[in-house]
């Protein structure tokens, strides 16, 4: 990797004009009348003409000092290129912030994820706003869309009750929040942003601590009062909430359903809780106040090649696709039947075998286009050329393998039924056909935005996979095959999140209790479970259950084969 070493130029540049301001150790004396400097004396103690050179006919330079020689010898490691700028003091709205979104997350989220989760996060986003603001940082439209973007994947959990979409959206909406506070848009400041977290993590305690300490003295006529009275409030709102709660059943009822159950037992988690919630929140303010700035690291490209050297394993590999392309064409306009008689193959053993392969094909593409550009002729507008026409083709031609592994895995959903690992596959297919569409763009529009582009655009897949509600789609899926053809499998619902419940909810009795049971047993065993830590999915769940119980006793379901064991693929 090359990196930018503009900086440390400067500094160097800074460094020699200082060295040869100095002689001797100390600085030299202006000469206001424009008189030529004096000239030290030379060995032996003979002074040189001042008229001319000494004698030899040329002047000898005098050696580098140590500090000279360093100064030219060092290069700035990528640590020095990244290292952010000095951070403004901390404001007052800024540690507030921090404190609240810690005092949130252990209020919030001590009893699981939900709604309670984006509601500790936005204290933090208005700390990270506030020293934004502190530093002078404006918002650019990227860093607006990647700000909205993480609001919104942070609602899906909020939303849906399955932790594995829940899990992805957490994700991405980190890497989001590293986008927006770093503002990168780099290949290597879009994957190394979120490791700023970690440097921020360490130097904004320090960065509060100095906070701390400025306020601790002459500064007390500030923040007294404000903490005075935030005392005198709390004591107000315990006094007469107790008052107004044991006056009235309803109030208290109300009261006891939006407060956070705290108890001694818990407060050595809720403390822990206080301490990650508090820590990420000042990281993200710290980050908004002086990112790191991994834009700067550069990545040198590949020796280029000459054409033939590099378009010749192309133009191959253009030629099988195109090969195994018109074959799948045939059989989609010959149908199926004849290839399943000359391969020995049934219906679900050709789409399941032959998706994984063009799954695998897709991912060894795109890393095949890697490299090639890496290492592409770039010599002129003929090479660039060139280049574009040859992955170009190969673009297309990898589309139409997207296309053909999504056709065989509707095949074989349509014999088998839809489960969480066909319709994950499935999506992630289709968000590489995304990314080979924004590669054929950047190679036909260029610019600076593709980096951003594929950040956003997995970003886009995981909120979209997680409104979705991938478990609702498998049981709505799954009823309709039954509806069609009364083939179901029961056992496979029991480990399904109470998204799926309000698909299973069409099917008839007894099979809709038996399809229930592992997800009523779940909701029961989880008992009552506070506003902010249920999903939108949990609650509809909980509201059909409590309307509709089930009623299907265990020998029923276990002869229709609720409780039988099967392998997911």
């Amino acid at each position: 990797m090359s990196e930018n070493t503009g900086g440390a130029d400067e500094a160097r540049t800074e460094g020699a004009a200082d060295a040869q301001a100095t002689v001797g150790g100390s600085p030299a004396k202006p000469n206001p009348a424009g008189d030529p400097p004096a000239r030290p004396h030379q060995a032996g103690g003979r002074h040189t003409d001042a008229a001319g050179p000494p004698p030899g006919g040329q002047f000898r330079a005098a050696p580098p000092s140590p500090w000279q020689v360093q100064q030219r010898s060092a290069t700035p490691s990528w640590a020095t290129l990244v290292r952010p700028a000095e951070a403004a003091p901390i404001r007052t709205a800024t540690l507030v912030a921090v404190l609240a979104s810690g005092l949130a997350t252990a209020l919030l989220l001590g009893d699981g994820m939900g709604p309670g989760l984006l509601l500790a996060v936005v204290p933090a986003v208005v700390a990270a706003y506030v020293a934004a603001r502190e530093a002078r940082r404006g918002a650019r439209p990227w860093t607006v869309a990647w700000v909205i973007g993480c609001i919104a994947l942070l609602a899906v959990p909020a939303l849906r009750d399955s932790a594995w979409p829940a899990t992805l959206a957490i994700l991405s909406a980190v890497l989001l929040g590293a986008l927006a506070l770093h503002g990168s848009r780099t290949w290597p400041g879009v994957l190394l942003s979120p490791l700023g977290f970690l440097d921020a993590a360490v130097s904004g305690v320090a960065w509060l601590l100095t906070g701390l300490r400025s306020r601790g003295g002459g500064s007390k006529d500030r923040w007294l009062p404000v903490a005075k009275a935030t005392v005198v409030a709390a004591v107000l709102l315990l006094l007469f909430g107790a008052l107004f709660a044991s006056a009235d059943a309803a109030f208290a009822d109300l009261l006891g359903d939006l407060m956070p159950d705290v108890s001694v037992e818990d407060g050595p988690i809720r403390f822990m809780l206080f301490l990650l919630g508090t820590v990420l929140a000042l990281a993200a303010a710290r980050t908004a106040a002086a990112p790191l700035r991994w834009d700067r690291i550069k990545v040198a490209p590949g020796k280029p090649r000459s054409r033939v050297e590099w378009a010749l394993p192309l133009v191959v590999l253009n030629l099988l696709f195109a090969g195994f392309n018109a074959v799948q064409l045939a059989v989609l306009f010959g149908g199926y039947d004849k290839v399943l008689k000359s391969t020995d193959l049934n219906y679900a053993e050709y789409a399941r075998e032959g998706f994984w392969q063009l799954l695998w094909a897709t991912l060894l593409t795109l890393a095949v286009i890697a490299l090639a550009l890496r290492w592409a002729p770039r010599s002129g507008p003929g090479d660039r050329r060139f280049v574009r026409i040859v992955l170009g083709v190969l673009c297309a031609l990898t589309l139409v393998v997207v296309a053909s592994a999504l056709r065989r895995m509707d095949l074989y959903v349509e014999a088998y039924g839809l489960t969480r690992l066909r319709v994950s596959v499935a999506a992630m297919e289709l968000w590489l056909g995304v990314v080979i569409v924004l590669i054929m763009a950047a190679g036909l529009f260029g610019g600076r935005w593709p980096a951003r582009a594929f950040a956003g655009s997995a970003a886009a897949a995981v909120l979209a996979f997680g409104l979705l509600s991938p478990d609702g789609m498998v049981a709505e899926r799954n009823v309709a095959r039954f509806e069609d053809d009364a083939k179901i499998d029961l056992s496979y619902f029991q480990s399904l999140s109470a998204d799926a419940v309000p698909g299973l909810d069409r099917l008839p009795e007894p099979q809709r209790s038996c399809a229930l049971r592992g997800i009523n047993d779940e909701l029961a065993k989880a008992g009552d479970v506070p506003w902010y830590a249920m999903s939108w999915g949990e609650y509809r769940a909980r509201q059909i259950l409590r309307e509709r119980p089930v009623t299907a006793s265990y020998e029923v379901c276990s002869r229709l084969g609720a409780f039988g064991s099967r392998v997911e693929y």
